[in-house]
């Protein structure tokens, strides 16, 4: 039984830092890559950043050069170390376990985390 567990999310001030874990189970986790998504009230979700099984990252525009994904594989956890948050950052965060191995072009399955709030005050 596959299962993403998310843990770390809170309420910061503008500049603040948090640091999400995703703590994996049921999965071959060094088979595979791993993403964090976010949702804000009335908007999609959105991938934040993905790691493949060898290490290699993908990140969003909007969060390039601010935050962070590191994976652990003998501890099976992706880390997103968030820095210099801003209010728009703002969301629901979630995990996820990608179709194939790799963090470029990468898939979502249908395995998803409970997500963890988020809140960047200003």
């Amino acid at each position: 039984q596959v299962q993403l567990v998310e843990s770390g999310g809170g309420l910061v001030r503008a500049g603040g830092s948090l640091r999400l874990s995703c703590a994996a189970s049921g999965i071959t986790f060094t088979s595979n890559a791993i993403g964090w998504f976010r949702q804000a009230p009335g908007k999609q979700r959105e991938m934040v950043a993905s790691i493949g099984s060898t290490g290699g990252t993908t990140y969003a525009d909007s969060v390039k050069g601010r935050f962070t994904i590191s994976r652990d594989n003998a501890k099976n956890t992706v880390v997103l170390q968030m820095n210099t948050l801003k209010p728009e950052d703002t969301a629901v965060y979630y995990c996820n376990k990608g179709r194939g191995r790799t963090s470029y072009s990468y898939i979502p399955s249908d395995y998803w985390g409970q997500g963890t709030q988020v809140t960047v005050s200003s």
